[in-house]
């Protein structure tokens, strides 16, 4: 059985990579320009392409609608921008988040900014299954800040600070690192969510 995955787009961003990493996983993507559409989705991927504003621009008009499809347990994964906007807020810009996390995100004061490259994910959660290689590509200057601890579930050191890299509440998984990006280990990230999300359905 495949999956339909819709995937947002936000209007900012090339979606080809994750895209091509969603079908290769076994996921059938329907690419949403309609934001409302999302709270009727089995399972959304906010891709990580974007900024913080311009993001919450297109979905703060439906954020009630795909909240209350990811509290009702639709399965769920953000990258990069797209786990950003499920926080509160953040100091890249002035708009609020779908405030599914509690807590905001946070520039970062550690190592180079913008942080770009590879770095070792460490992290004792299902999503990295069969993951060999757990070197994974990074590129942003922000980073989550969730109020429960509790809610990262994976970190990666940079700038010789340990920084928040994987994160989950119930159904929705959020990563700092871009899977789509990453090669054969981020193919088989992905296809894990895939495999974590048809358990869902």
């Amino acid at each position: 059985m495949r999956l339909t995955v819709s995937l947002a787009d936000y209007g900012v961003g090339n979606l080809h990579s994750i895209n091509k990493a969603l079908v290769n996983a076994g996921g059938d993507v329907r690419v949403v320009t309609d934001m409302g559409r999302l709270a009727d989705s089995g399972c959304i991927v906010f891709p990580g392409v974007g900024a913080f504003d311009r993001t919450m621009e297109r979905l703060a008009p439906h954020r009630d609608g795909i909240r209350e499809a990811l509290a009702s347990g639709v399965p769920a994964l953000g990258i990069c921008i797209g786990m950003h906007i499920l926080f509160d807020g953040s100091d890249e810009g002035a708009a609020g988040g779908l405030g599914l996390i509690p807590g905001r995100v946070r520039r970062l004061t550690a190592g180079q900014i913008p942080h770009m490259g590879w770095n070792s994910v460490e992290t004792e959660d299902g999503m990295f299954d069969g993951v060999g290689d757990r070197h994974f590509y990074f590129a942003h200057s922000y980073f989550g800040d969730p109020e429960d601890r509790a809610l990262v579930i994976g970190t990666a050191e940079h700038g010789g600070a340990e920084m928040p890299a994987l994160f989950r509440k119930k159904n929705v998984y959020g990563c700092q690192f871009h899977p789509e990006k990453s090669g054969i280990s981020g193919g088989r990230f992905i296809r894990n969510f895939i495999d974590f999300a048809k358990g869902l359905q």
